[in-house]
């Protein structure tokens, strides 16, 4: 049985309630029960934002087991679009399914799909896209900055159903903050962290641990980054997030910024550098005189630890809490 027969058997149950599964991204995932009306009204406020219309056909490229997947099955049900399911992988639009109106991707898909110019032209068809799971980064954005079609970053949680804002990253209407969806009321706490408050498809405001910077307009908004990806070394504090956006024009390879604890400062900064396997191909010394010349002053890792692989979870996002362990060995 496919993971989409298996959603659809449980969405057809008699229970008002579904259970989802978080990404882990900075912890262990959890499962967390949802009412089902609450994910058909984000579907609705998913659909009116981006002006869908029945008939349409939705394409279908993300993993049912995660809320992701979920919400283009509801959508497709709740708003009478025609969902075009494709298997789970890095290239989804490598064959041709026709005219798609509506797909949601990770970046990981997206970015694969720009480097194969049949699947790019094909991106390029698709009326509106919209990319969640995880950032995009400075050279993915720019990449879509020129594409013809209508394609947003999502922001949003499992515990908000998918997401609860959007931000273009193509055309002339491109911009760098997030726009809540209607009903949506956005704010910070006493730490700037993002509060969210979305009757609809969540019962209790939301605190997260996101690092909130609003537009002075007091409705837009950017995230800067995560309160638990805070380096705190010798009283300085390191965002993680950008920390690599700094970094990331100039590493040529993947890696990650981590941290590890310091009998002297409470934690040191570690770059974590996917390298071949079998072999440490990583120059640790110069990789040390990039961070140094492009961060902040005391910033700079204070030491490189290579991988074969870096650790992501489920979803495709960065594992923060996995990376910690692997350094804290070294």
């Amino acid at each position: 049985m496919s993971e989409l027969q298996d959603f659809l058997n449980l969405w057809q149950q008699s229970s008002p309630y579904i259970t989802v599964s978080t990404s882990g991204s900075t912890g262990k995932p959890k499962l967390i029960q949802v009412k089902k009306e609450r994910m058909r009204a984000s579907a609705r406020a998913t659909c009116q934002a981006l002006d869908l219309h029945a008939g349409q056909r939705a394409l279908l490229c993300l993993s049912t087991r995660y809320i992701a997947g979920m919400m283009m099955v509801v959508r497709a049900m709740e708003w009478g679009l025609d969902l075009v399911e494709v298997p789970v992988a890095q290239h989804p639009l490598a064959y041709d399914q026709g005219q798609i109106h509506f797909a949601a991707m990770v970046p990981a898909q997206v970015w694969a799909s720009l480097q194969v110019e049949e699947e790019r032209e094909r991106l390029a068809r698709v009326s509106c896209v919209i990319v969640g799971g995880g950032s995009i980064d400075e050279a993915l954005e720019k990449e879509l900055a020129s594409m013809p079609n209508a394609i947003y970053s999502t922001y949003g949680m499992t515990e908000t159903l998918s997401h609860i804002a959007l931000r273009r990253v193509s055309g002339q209407h491109a911009s760098s903050w997030y726009t809540p969806l209607p009903g949506v009321k956005v704010t910070a706490d006493a730490n700037d962290c993002l509060v969210i408050d979305a009757p609809r498809v969540c019962e209790e405001i939301l605190h997260t641990h996101d690092i909130v910077s609003f537009h002075e307009d007091g409705v837009r908004f950017q995230i800067l980054g995560r309160s638990d990806n805070v380096i705190c070394s010798g009283g300085v504090k390191i965002q993680i997030e950008e920390a690599e956006r700094l970094l990331r024009p100039h590493v040529d390879m993947p890696f990650m910024i981590t941290k590890r604890p310091h009998q002297q400062w409470g934690e040191e900064t570690v770059m974590l550098v996917q390298c071949e396997t079998g072999e440490t191909t990583a120059d640790e010394g110069e990789l040390l005189a990039v961070c140094r010349r492009c961060l902040p002053r005391h910033w700079s890792p204070h030491a490189v630890v290579c991988t074969d692989k870096l650790p992501v979870t489920a979803t495709g996002k960065p594992d923060r809490g996995t990376a910690q362990r692997m350094v804290s060995r070294y």
